[in-house]
C-alpha cells in the first residue's frame, strides 16, 4: 500500500494518461505529487534525468511519458517515435533502479500485440508475429519497456510492473486533427460539421481559436475556413455537410475512459506487487536471481473493457450524441490499419479490478469537457 504522504513522480503529467493519473491520486488522497513539464526536464537526457533521481528521491514512479500520435504521426516520424520514447524509458526505469524505488508502473500500449493476435488479445499473445508496420517503431519501444521491466526484476529484485491500456479518451485528450486519435478526431469533425450545417460561424470560430488547424484561426476568412476545413474532411456542398472518415469503417475498436485507465493503475499501485503477479500467473512463490527459474514473461497487464465497436458504428453513435444530421463518406483509399483489436482483461479482473465507464457516457462527457475548454 502506497503511503499518503509518499513522494510519487508522475512523468508525463500534461497528456491524457498523466493527466488522468493525477486527478485520481489527488481524488485518493496523495498530494505530495513530484509534476515536471518537458521543458523543466527533458527525460531524453540522461544526465538530467540522473540529477532529477538525486534531487527528488521520489518513492514511487508512474512512467506515462511518451512520444505518441495517430497513424499519420507514426508513418511520418518513424525514427522519432522509436528513439525517443526508448530514450524516456531507458532513462526513468534505470534511474529507478539506481535510486531504489519502492515500485515504478511503465505505461504501454497494446498496440505491442501482433497484428493477427488472437482476439480479444491475451497477454501472451506479445511477440508471436508480426506488428501492425504503421505503428511497429513505437510498438518495439513499448515492447522494449516490458521487457526491461521483467529483466530489472529478474535480476535486480525490482518491484517494476507493466500494464498495456486500450485506446484511452477522456479530458486533455489531443484534439488536433493533424495528430489525433480517432475518437477525438471524429468528435472535433462532427462538431464542426454541425457547427457548419447550422451556419454557426461563431462556433466555428470559437473552436479555431483555441485550436487552430493548419495555423487556420479565428480570424481567417470564411473561405480559407471552408478550405482548410475540407482539407481535413468537413464539407459543406449545397447546404447538406459531409464528413469524411479514413478508411472503410469496418474495423473495430475498443475504448477506454481515461480516468478508469488511472483508476486501474493506481489500484495496481496499491495492491499489487510483481510477486503477486509472478504467483498468479507461473505459480511461483518467489524468484531467486541466482538460480535458473522457468522462462518469466509476458507480466504485463492489459487494461480495457473487454469491449469493441467499429469505427462506423463509433462515427453513428457520436452523430446522435452530438445532433449531427450530414453524412459520412468512407474514404477506402485510405488505411484501415488492424481490423480487430480488443484486449483480454481477465487478468487483471482476476486481480481485482474492472471499468465502470460505458462508452456512450464517455462519449457524452468528454464532448461536455471540449465544449467548456
Amino acid at each position: 500500500m502506497m503511503d499518503k504522504n509518499a513522494r510519487i513522480y508522475v512523468a508525463g503529467h500534461t497528456g491524457l494518461v498523466g493527466s488522468a493519473l493525477v486527478k485520481t491520486l489527488q481524488k485518493k488522497g496523495y498530494h505530495n505529487l513530484i509534476l515536471k513539464t518537458h521543458k523543466e526536464l527533458d527525460l531524453t537526457d540522461s544526465l538530467a534525468v540522473e540529477q532529477f533521481f538525486i534531487n527528488e528521491q521520489p518513492d514511487y514512479v508512474f512512467l506515462a511519458a511518451a512520444k505518441v500520435g495517430g497513424i499519420m504521426a507514426n508513418h511520418l516520424q518513424r525514427a522519432d517515435f522509436i528513439y525517443q520514447n526508448l530514450m524516456i524509458q531507458n532513462n526513468v526505469i534505470h534511474q529507478s533502479y539506481r535510486h531504489n524505488i519502492k515500485k515504478l508502473l511503465f505505461l504501454g500500449s497494446t498496440c505491442i500485440y501482433p497484428k493477427e493476435a488472437p482476439q480479444p488479445m491475451p497477454e501472451y499473445s506479445l511477440l508471436t508475429g508480426p506488428l501492425e508496420y504503421t505503428n511497429e517503431p513505437y510498438a518495439i519501444a513499448k515492447i522494449a519497456g516490458i521487457k526491461m521491466v521483467e529483466s530489472y526484476n529478474l535480476q535486480y529484485k525490482t518491484n517494476f510492473l507493466s500494464v498495456m491500456p486500450t485506446n484511452l479518451y477522456g479530458p486533455n485528450d489531443n484534439f488536433d486533427l493533424e495528430k489525433s486519435h480517432v475518437l477525438p478526431a471524429l468528435i472535433r469533425k462532427i462538431h464542426l460539421g454541425k457547427a457548419l450545417e447550422n451556419n454557426d460561424w461563431q462556433t466555428i470560430r470559437k473552436d479555431l481559436k483555441r485550436l487552430p488547424i493548419e495555423l487556420v484561426n479565428d480570424q481567417a476568412t470564411e473561405g480559407k475556413i471552408l478550405t482548410i476545413l475540407s482539407k481535413y474532411g468537413v464539407e459543406k456542398k449545397q447546404d447538406k455537410v459531409s464528413i469524411e472518415i479514413w478508411g472503410s469503417g469496418k474495423p473495430r475498436r475498443e475504448f477506454l475512459w481515461s480516468e478508469d485507465m488511472a483508476d486501474a493503475c493506481v489500484f495496481i499501485m496499491q495492491k499489487i506487487d510483481f510477486k503477486d503477479v509472478i504467483k498468479q500467473q507461473f505459480g511461483l512463490e518467489e524468484i531467486n536471481p541466482k538460480q535458473f527459474t522457468p522462462e518469466i514473461r509476458n507480466t504485463h497487464i492489459n487494461i480495457g473493457t473487454g469491449k469493441d465497436i467499429s469505427i462506423k458504428d463509433l462515427a453513428f453513435l457520436i452523430k446522435d450524441i452530438l445532433g449531427f444530421k450530414g453524412d459520412f463518406y468512407f474514404n477506402t483509399k485510405k488505411p484501415d490499419g488492424t481490423l480487430i483489436k480488443m484486449t483480454d482483461p481477465s487478468k487483471l479482473h482476476q486481480l481485482g479490478w474492472k471499468h465502470t465507464v460505458e462508452l456512450k457516457e464517455g462519449i457524452t462527457s468528454i464532448y461536455n469537457w471540449y465544449l467548456k475548454q
